[in-house]
C-alpha cells in the first residue's frame, strides 16, 4: 500500500454565499495537506470555482445549489430568504444523500462543513464551521438563531474562527452566554500574511458578496472613484475562467485575484474599502490594515459587525446609498484593527478524525 493511499480523506464543503466561506477554507485545506490528509473540495458556483483555482490538483465535487437569491432592496432580504426556503431545504436533503454516497465512493473519513447545513453524516466525524452561533435577522433573531443551532447540534463539533475571550472579532455573533453546543474556538482564520512592502496604491477597493448587491456597489463606486486623485486598485470580485486587467486613468481594474496576488496587493495598499464580511475582517486583522466598510444592505450580520467596529473606534462605515468618496477621510480618526496573535493548532483539531 502506497503512503498516499494511507492518507485519510477529508471532505471540505463551504457554502456558496459570496466568497468568504470558500476563501477562509483555504488555510484549512493547506493545513490538511501539511498534516498528511487528502482533502476533497465540494461546493457549487463561484465558491467551488475559486477553490478549484487555488487547488487545481485536488478532486473537486459539485453539491446542489441552495439557490440563495438576494433582492435589489436589502430591506426585502428576509422575505426573499423565506421564499427560497423550500428550495434550500430540498438542496440540503439532496446534499445529505449525495454525501452519504461519496463517503463510500471516495472512502471519506471526515467532513468539514463551512455553513453547509447538510454536509454531515453519522458514519464519520463531521465538523461545522461558523462565526454565527447567533444569526442576526432583526426582530426574528431568536428564531433564526434557534434554527441554526438545531442544525449545528447534528455535527460532531462546531469550530468558531475567533478567540474565546475578549477582544473578539465576531462579538455576540460567535459567543453565547449559555449553550450545550460542542464548540471549539479555533482563533481567526486568514489565507493572507502580513509583509513589509512598498506602498503602490493609495486605495484598494475589493468587492464581494452575492448579486445583485455586489454589482450595484460596483456601479456606484465606479462613479465615486472619479473624485479620487490617488492610485486605486479595484478588484470587482467576479470569479471567471480568465483574469482580466484594465487601466482607466488612475484606476487599475481586475475581475478577480488569486490569494497570492491579493496578499501582495493588500500589503502594498495604504487604505482598504470593502464590505464588512467576517472573512474580510479576519484578513484585515491579520494584515493590520486600516479600512472603511460599506455593509451589504439588509445583511444584518454585516451591519452589526460594521457598527461594532465603529463603536470600538476601529473602522468607520457608511450605508451603501449614503457613501461618498470624501467619507474615507474619517479613517485617520480610527485606530484600525489590533494585531492578532492567532495560533490555529491544526494537529490537535484534526485529532477528531483519528
Amino acid at each position: 500500500m502506497s503512503p498516499k493511499s494511507m492518507k485519510k480523506t477529508i471532505l471540505i464543503a463551504p457554502l456558496n454565499w459570496g466568497l468568504g466561506h470558500a476563501t477562509r477554507c483555504i488555510p484549512i485545506i493547506e493545513a490538511l495537506l501539511e498534516n498528511n490528509y487528502n482533502p476533497i473540495i465540494a461546493s457549487d458556483g463561484k465558491a467551488l470555482l475559486v477553490l478549484k483555482k487555488e487547488f487545481p490538483e485536488l478532486i473537486s465535487l459539485e453539491l446542489p445549489s441552495y439557490q440563495i437569491e438576494y433582492p435589489k432592496n436589502g430591506k426585502n432580504l428576509k422575505w426573499k430568504l423565506f421564499q427560497n426556503g423550500l428550495k434550500t431545504i430540498r438542496a440540503v436533503q439532496q446534499e445529505k444523500k449525495i454525501i452519504a454516497k461519496w463517503i463510500k465512493d471516495y472512502r471519506i473519513s471526515g467532513i468539514i462543513s463551512d455553513n453547509r447545513l447538510g454536509a454531515y453524516n453519522s458514519e464519520v466525524p463531521s465538523i461545522y464551521i461558523t462565526h454565527q452561533l447567533k444569526v442576526m435577522s432583526g426582530n426574528t433573531t431568536w428564531i433564526s438563531s434557534k434554527i441554526h443551532q438545531q442544525f449545528i447540534k447534528k455535527y460532531t463539533e462546531c469550530w468558531v474562527p475567533d478567540f474565546k475571550t475578549e477582544p473578539t472579532l465576531s462579538g455576540k455573533l460567535g459567543h453565547l452566554a449559555k449553550t450545550s453546543l460542542k464548540i471549539k474556538y479555533i482563533d481567526p482564520l486568514s489565507r493572507l500574511y502580513k509583509k513589509d512592502m512598498p506602498i503602490k496604491y493609495d486605495l484598494m477597493i475589493i468587492l464581494s458578496g452575492p448579486e445583485p448587491q455586489r454589482g450595484l456597489l460596483e456601479a456606484k463606486l465606479k462613479k465615486e472613484v472619479l473624485k479620487y486623485e490617488g492610485q486605486i486598485v479595484f478588484i470587482k470580485g467576479v470569479i471567471e475562467e480568465n483574469q482580466i486587467k484594465k487601466q482607466e486613468k488612475n484606476v487599475t481594474l481586475y475581475n478577480f485575484m488569486t490569494s497570492k496576488e491579493l496578499e501582495e496587493t493588500f500589503n502594498s495598499s495604504e487604505l482598504i474599502l470593502c464590505r464588512s464580511g467576517y472573512t474580510t475582517i479576519m484578513d484585515l486583522a491579520q494584515l493590520q490594515k486600516k479600512a472603511f466598510f460599506i455593509p451589504t444592505p439588509g445583511q444584518f450580520e454585516q451591519e452589526y459587525l460594521a457598527q461594532k467596529m465603529q463603536v470600538e473606534n476601529l473602522i468607520p462605515f457608511s450605508k451603501q446609498d449614503d457613501f461618498k468618496m470624501e467619507h474615507l477621510q474619517k479613517i485617520i480618526r480610527f485606530e484600525g484593527l489590533p494585531k492578532i496573535n492567532s495560533a490555529n493548532n491544526w494537529k490537535m483539531l484534526f485529532q477528531v478524525f483519528q
